[in-house]
């Protein structure tokens, strides 16, 4: 039986450092790429991940040639969210984009489990993941269900849902690395490490001249240490304790953090249907985190 603290919460508090991503970067220098800003964070976040884990080349060398390739896409999966969830809010918005990456991830990450035989997906797991999803969706898109319609687009679409599988992919690597025993943190540095290499040509051919300034500067480093490489340890550290379609399922915590932080710092403003979305999210997340057989295989 898994302890809340030893796999929800330690999720739970990554999705809230993930959750202040967009705040972060919304003071950023004007007219900075996006794309830019997270492969710049990435990058930076990654390579400290690695470089800063003891025993941060066992995987690469003491590692079996199935675990190595497992990395490896591990760390292409990695490298694949920022380059497809940008481009996805381009197209079709931040709105559209974020529900389709966030709320596609759970899914995802149950089937490939399924598929690959390492979780069933339960009834609980079911219902709380609905939940959460459909909150997420209704707290995000509120404003355009009262206002405007939200911006589709086929090519952002598509973009967003790869999003959502390269974040389900690495999910699901990561875990099944740690549970073969390999320490969390060699894992996330390995695969974050590599993917920051990796993503490096998109901020050197984008330009950096923002990183010499002062703001530019701190949302860097703040991204680069509080969402990457604080988050993502922790996220490992769950991973130990937590089936992978659990944590993606917890982490739509992000959404709520994200729109609690927009009100109260950037100043924006809420519908009552967005309220009511951010309610339903609370509900799934405490289904999947109450008292019961939620153990590392999936919810029970």
């Amino acid at each position: 039986m898994t302890r809340l603290t030893d796999g929800p919460l330690p999720i739970l508090t990554a999705a809230v450092l993930w959750g202040t991503t967009g705040t972060a970067a919304s003071m950023a220098p004007s007219g900075t790429s996006a794309a830019a800003i997270g492969a710049a964070s990435l990058t930076l976040g990654g390579l400290l991940l690695l470089l800063t884990t003891r025993g941060r080349w066992t995987l690469f060398t003491a590692s079996t040639g199935a675990e190595r390739r497992l990395l490896a896409l591990g760390a292409l999966a990695v490298a694949g969210y920022p380059l497809t969830f940008y481009p996805a809010v381009a197209h079709t918005g931040v709105a559209v984009a974020t529900v389709i990456a966030l709320g596609s991830a759970p899914v995802f990450t149950g089937l490939l489990a399924w598929a690959t035989g390492q979780a069933r997906p339960t009834t609980r797991w079911a219902v709380a993941t609905l939940a959460a999803v459909t909150g997420c969706a209704v707290l995000i898109l509120g404003p355009q269900l009262t206002g405007r319609p939200a911006r589709m687009d086929a090519t952002g679409i598509a973009l967003a849902a790869l999003a959502g599988l390269s974040y389900a992919t690495y999910s699901l690597i990561g875990g099944r690395l740690i549970r073969r025993g390999h320490p969390s943190g060699v894992v996330m540095g390995a695969m974050f490490g590599v993917a920051g290499l990796l993503v490096l040509p998109v901020p050197l051919a984008t330009g950096t001249a923002w990183l010499g300034t002062v703001r530019g500067a701190a949302v860097a480093l703040h991204l680069a240490v509080f969402p990457t490489f604080l988050a993502y340890r922790l996220f490992g550290h769950g991973l130990r304790h937590t089936a992978a379609s659990v944590a993606t399922t917890l982490s739509l915590a992000e959404a709520a953090v994200a729109a609690v932080l927009g009100v109260t710092v950037v100043g924006e403003r809420l519908p009552v249907v967005s309220w009511c979305g951010l309610a339903i999210l609370a509900v799934g997340l405490v289904l999947l985190t109450a008292p019961g057989r939620a153990g590392r295989r999936g919810p029970r």
